[in-house]
This record gives C-alpha cells, sequence and structure tokens, in this order.
C-alpha cells in the first residue's frame, strides 16, 4: 500500500491509514456508481471527502499500473496544487492511498479531500425561472473565462463538478472531479466547447455564453450560435441513453 500525505495533514497519519480497513462500515456514503464516494469525520473532528476509485480492468490495469500513464486519483490529488497556484477553488487534497496485489497491479485507490459542505451545485438551474438565474450565468461566465485565460481547462466541466455559493462578496466557485484537466493555451473554440454541457433554461445559456465571449474578447453572436448548436448535439445524445431531469430547450 502506497501512501502520500498532503504535509500539512501530517497529523493525520493514523487515522489515514485506517481508511481502506474501515471504509465499507463507516462513513455516509454520498454517491455511489463505478466509484463510491463517502463522507467520514476524522478524530480531530475534521470532516473529509473519501472516493474510492474503482479497481482498472483490461488494457487499462496494465497501464495504471506500469505507470504508462498516472491513475486518476494521483492525478486529482496532484492537480489541487496546480490549482491554487493559480487562484482556481478546488477542495484541499488530504491524501491518496493506493492498494497493489500480489503481482503489483493497482487495486483500488483512495482520494481522501476536505469535505465542502454548503455548496450549490448547477443543477439547481435546471428549471429555475427567469429572474433568478442572471447574475450566477454572468458570474460562472467570468469564473469559466478566467480560468481559460490561466491555462486550465476541466475535461468534465458538467453541472455537478462546479460547487458554487453566494455571500456579500458575490459567487464563489469551486471545481471538484478534476483528475482530467488540459493545462496550456485554451482557444476561444475550445472554451466555447467546454459550456456545452450545461443544462438549464435556454436563456441561462445564452447569458452564460454571451458574457464569456465579452470577457474573452470574441463576437457574441458567434459564440452564442456556435455554443447553441453544440448543446443540442449533446443534449440529443444524452437523451437517447439517460433521462434528463429539467425541461430541456434546445
Amino acid at each position: 500500500m502506497k501512501i502520500k500525505i498532503n504535509p500539512k495533514y501530517e497529523e493525520m497519519r493514523s487515522f489515514i491509514e485506517r481508511i481502506p480497513d474501515v471504509f465499507e462500515k463507516e462513513g455516509r456514503v454520498i454517491y455511489t456508481g463505478r466509484n463510491l464516494i463517502k463522507v467520514m469525520e476524522a478524530p480531530d473532528g475534521t470532516v473529509i471527502n473519501v472516493k474510492r476509485y474503482h479497481v482498472p480492468k483490461g488494457p487499462n490495469s496494465l497501464i495504471y499500473s506500469l505507470g504508462i500513464r498516472k491513475p486518476k486519483g494521483e492525478r486529482a490529488f496532484e492537480y489541487p496544487m496546480i490549482l491554487e497556484k493559480k487562484g482556481i477553488g478546488t477542495p484541499a487534497p488530504i491524501a491518496l492511498i493506493e492498494e497493489r496485489n500480489a503481482i503489483r497491479l493497482l487495486g483500488y485507490t483512495y482520494l481522501i479531500t476536505l469535505q465542502c459542505d454548503n455548496l450549490h451545485t448547477l443543477y439547481e438551474v435546471g428549471d429555475a425561472a427567469p429572474g433568478t438565474y442572471e447574475k450566477l450565468a454572468k458570474a460562472l461566465a467570468r469564473f469559466a473565462a478566467d480560468m481559460h485565460n490561466k491555462k486550465i481547462l476541466h475535461k468534465d466541466f458538467t453541472p455537478g463538478n462546479v460547487l458554487w455559493k453566494q455571500d456579500d462578496e458575490g459567487f464563489h466557485f469551486i471545481i471538484v472531479d478534476i483528475n482530467r484537466m488540459k493545462f496550456g493555451e485554451i482557444s476561444i473554440k475550445e472554451g466555447l466547447y467546454n459550456l456545452r454541457k450545461f443544462w438549464g433554461p435556454k436563456e441561462f445559456i445564452r447569458i452564460l455564453v454571451s458574457e464569456y465571449a465579452k470577457v474573452r474578447d470574441y463576437s457574441v453572436d458567434e459564440a452564442v450560435d456556435y455554443v447553441m448548436k453544440e448543446r443540442a448535439k449533446f443534449w440529443t445524445r444524452y437523451g437517447k441513453k439517460h433521462p434528463i431531469k429539467f425541461k430541456l430547450e434546445l
């Protein structure tokens, strides 16, 4: 078993080392699927998020085990350091645990981060009424444009992977599920394409894209036309395989 611990949380080592042994029976499940996510509490009261990645199968087992490509958990543990330096919010990484079998093939990986509570997701915009989302749309656009101008692109930029809150100082955003990122120049078209998966009223998307185009000094009309077409393609394909939980306007 390999363990990496953020030096800021070294005092939690003994608790962290026990996580694989107690994960099945302790904690509160908040997501289940290919991966399992639980919220747990450390002895000092720190509330943590533990994501257990599924065991890679087939070719991926060798690709990740031999270091041909970094495992998802390792990327998700390292990327926050880069984001922090760029001023992009994401849950603070605490530790990474990798299990290996007798022949050194990668087993379960556990990513431990601080739990972020009392935040909203963009799923809540699904059927939002006019007058409730305009400021949020513009703030989200400025956040996305700032991130792209800083040469950061979240490849899974979706309603569930952007968390937000509003206070007297305005809107604040953090990104999660960050194992798939691009670091480098982000063209306008790349940035616009990155917005296609957001859901909600068509007007929310129009405001979002318009503000993004203004911030990045691009034609608003061209930007809106492009994103609306790409959004329609994405949601049409998605809707053939999954139920859509809001009134879809294409």
